[in-house]
């Protein structure tokens, strides 16, 4: 079904061609046939830097949500921006539900309303659009390179090589400065065969991510998918495989286009975006993996993570050791004992499951949901404790479902249609009751996803399905049912495409790209705050672990929670209160004590407690600051609070054997800090509360050394080490040097 080649691979007639083999077949050495790849010409066309191995990137659009357009908009604010220089679009569906009591996230739309008028940008309002529907109907296109904040910016079916970032990058493209990074690895997905009736681009999705993430197979690659296979596939099959390509760590995607791309952009208005794409004759890849779609079969990925994958027919054959292994995770990643066990969910030897979710830039597209209306015409899916919700990616396509009826056809069977919405996503939206388990054809099933608040005693699970099998499994009124077990079985038709209709964008979207009103006023609702200062980085640094994180991943929902603080993330100091507040709850007021402690040392005081933090070092050149340990931090959204909350309370580095994402090393530099590696983390046993003494760090950042010795202080006892900082640039360097990204570009 899945096969992984490690080496390198032409590709030449349809034919797979070892590296190794390739002088005997008469193709050019790899240096030169990787220019044959499709991600190969898109990347060198939008670079300035004339050197192919070091890309200076302008992308041709961008865009972003609430959650993170304001503060984006007001890091390029205070470093010196005065119109948007390419199109920036601003979608409104994560803080779309205004906070209860207040008009806290409608102040952050007025906000973008204002900002979209005042410099010129595209504001689509609340329950229009999920930001990647909206993209991929708006701006998508062969050949062009989009960047989002948001980690599923993934338009790679319509020949887009797109790539999540957190905002300190984009508000680098409102600076015209480039996005620039290394050529990365490309990886060809070599499809072949056809789906069969029943499995969905989730389920092929799942597969690739069970089979990669967890060997970092692709990290920071760019995945081409190309092969026979491709053309099996309909428009938003494509795009329900390509969005979930993040979860693989990827950098991005791209795919061959052909027909079925152009009749997709040609129903948006937009024919003129297509572009034939496809690696040439002989191209070379560094790895490819070998796909068969008509081997893939429904599956399903439990709590808590989106590579955690396993067939249906597998959960189900070892139910019982499977749950088992979520309660033992479910204490050791929550720290939550005598949670309720999944095993009482367990009945008469089926596993019965309490919620279905379709919904957001994965599962709300037209295909996905006109499946599951299929299936669940004329039936029910019961009166007992099961539900199912269903959130359509944008108005087009709500409009569709309406118009042909499906709408109306999970209505009558139960199932309840909800807004243009990403909350079921990130926890805003269907929280599940206590020891309730939801599937979903969402993006993600990270812990706390769902919504729950371990640390109020409350967890509740995730795992993810395709809609397909989500369906089934509402006509067997909550039982675990994979749609391939059904009598009658909707098929996908790869000619399949729905009457786009974009009235209600042209009703209520304001178009403003290119049209600038320096007099229009910037409306700033009372929480929405500038970012506190940032000092430079200081000649020394005694930093204090303020959290000590030892599983084997650590995700950005972990390090700043998604859900319940949502209403507060154009707040950078309240939102900072929130920081590893489900997996340290000691983290922030740890973090306060010591940034305390600096803010006297700044001031010159002489207090005993000031003394005896610095421990005999030199006040005038010796900063005092915080750091968080983990043995991989970053997994998942792209959402620089992320690495930001640490540095507003003071925070000045984080120590990793590895980061998970090239996004997340980027927010932390972006924001001033430190990305030190240190290998074989685990052994020196550190803990809240030692302490690091990295002398000199100031002076290592203005010349090139990439490794610095320091002291761990650990219980009276001091011990060496040498904390590494590979692959830093001389502006990344620089940028840690003023303090922060804003501080350089001010």
């Amino acid at each position: 079904m899945l096969k992984i080649h490690s080496e390198g691979m032409y590709v030449k007639d349809g034919a797979l061609i070892p590296a190794a083999d390739g002088p005997a077949a008469g193709l050019p050495a790899a240096a030169e046939a990787k220019k044959g790849t499709i991600a190969y010409g898109i990347l060198q066309s939008h670079s300035v830097s004339g050197d192919p191995e070091r890309l200076k990137i302008y992308f041709d659009a961008m865009a972003s949500h609430d959650i993170t357009y304001v503060g984006i908009i007001q890091t390029a604010r205070a470093s010196g921006m005065e119109r948007f220089p390419l199109p920036y679009v601003l979608t409104n569906c994560h803080n779309s539900l205004c906070a209860v009591g207040g008009t806290i996230n409608e102040d952050d739309h007025v906000f973008g309303l204002s900002a979209a008028k005042k410099y010129g940008g595209e504001f689509v309002p609340a329950h229009q659009a999920v930001i990647h529907s909206y993209m991929r109907e708006r701006y998508a296109g062969g050949g062009k390179m989009i960047i989002g904040s948001d980690s599923h910016t993934r338009y790679g079916a319509y020949g887009t090589v797109a790539i999540g970032e957190g905002g300190p990058e984009l508000a680098r493209q409102l600076l015209r400065k480039t996005y620039d990074i290394a050529y990365p690895l490309v990886i060809a997905v070599y499809l072949t065969g056809t789906p069969r009736p029943g499995v969905g681009p989730q389920d092929v999705a799942l597969t690739l991510i069970g089979e990669t993430f967890p060997k970092g197979v692709v990290k920071n690659a760019v995945l081409e998918f190309i092969g026979p296979g491709v053309a099996s596939l309909a428009m938003e099959y494509r795009n329900g495989i390509d969005v979930m390509t993040t979860e693989t760590a990827c950098l991005s995607s791209v795919w061959q286009t052909d027909e079925t791309v152009r009749r997709a952009l040609t129903s948006y208005g937009r024919g003129g975006d297509y572009k034939e794409l496809s690696p040439a004759d002989g191209a070379y890849y560094d790895k490819l993996i070998e796909l068969d779609l008509s081997q893939v079969q429904p599956m399903i990925a439990l709590p808590f993570h989106p590579s955690n994958a396993y067939t249906i027919a597998d959960c189900k054959a070892n139910l019982r050791d499977l749950l088992h292994q979520v309660d033992a995770d479910t204490e050791k990643q929550l720290g939550v004992k005598g949670a309720p066990s999944l095993l009482n969910k367990i009945v008469d030897g089926a596993f019965r499951v309490d919620q279905g979710v379709i919904a957001g830039c994965s599962g709300g597209t037209y295909q996905n949901l006109m499946r599951a209306a299929e299936l669940l015409k004329g039936r029910s899916t019961g009166s007992g404790a099961f539900w199912l919700s269903c959130y359509p990616g944008s108005m087009p396509v709500l409009q569709a479902l309406t118009k042909n009826g499906a709408i109306a056809d999970l209505m009558s069977a139960g199932a309840s249609i909800r807004s243009c919405f990403c909350g079921p996503c990130f926890g805003a939206g269907d929280v599940p009751a206590n020891g309730a388990f939801s599937i979903r054809h969402s993006t993600r099933n990270f812990p706390n996803r769902e919504g729950s608040k371990p640390s109020d005693g409350q967890v509740s699970y995730v795992a993810l399905m395709d809609a397909r099998s989500i369906a089934a499994t509402a006509l067997n009124g909550g039982v675990l049912t994979a749609a391939t077990e059904l009598d009658c079985i909707p098929e996908d038709r790869p000619d399949e495409q729905y009457e786009f209709d974009d009235s209600s964008y042209r009703a209520r979207v304001y178009y403003g790209v290119g049209k600038p009103d320096p007099g229009a006023p910037l409306i700033l609702g009372p929480n929405i705050t500038d970012w506190p200062e940032q000092i430079a980085l200081p000649e020394n640094l005694l930093l204090t672990v303020a959290a000590a994180i030892y599983d084997p991943v650590t995700t950005t929902d972990e390090l700043i929670p998604s859900g319940e603080t949502s209403s507060y993330r154009s707040n950078p100091v309240r939102l900072s209160e929130f920081t590893l507040s489900r997996k340290d709850p000691q983290y922030v007021p740890r973090a306060k004590a010591v940034k305390e402690l600096e803010l006297l040392r700044r001031a010159g005081s002489d207090r005993e407690a000031v003394r005896n933090a610095l421990d005999g070092h030199d006040a005038a050149s010796t900063g005092l600051g915080t750091l968080v340990l983990a043995l991989r931090p970053g997994d998942g959204s792209a959402r620089e609070q992320a690495a930001s909350c640490q540095r507003v309370l003071g925070g000045c580095a984080n120590i990793a054997e590895d980061y998970a994402t090239k996004r997340y090393r980027s927010n932390v530099v972006n924001w001033g800090m430190l990305p030190f590696i240190l290998p074989e983390l685990k052994q020196y046993g550190l803990q809240s509360g030692d302490r690091v003494y990295i002398p000199g760090i100031r002076a290592l950042l203005q010349s090139d050394g990439e490794e610095i010795p320091a002291t761990l202080l650990q219980n009276g006892k001091e011990t060496a080490v040498t904390l590494r900082l590979p692959g830093l640039t001389r502006e990344e360097r620089d940028i840690i040097l003023a303090g922060c990204l804003i501080n350089y570009y001010a």
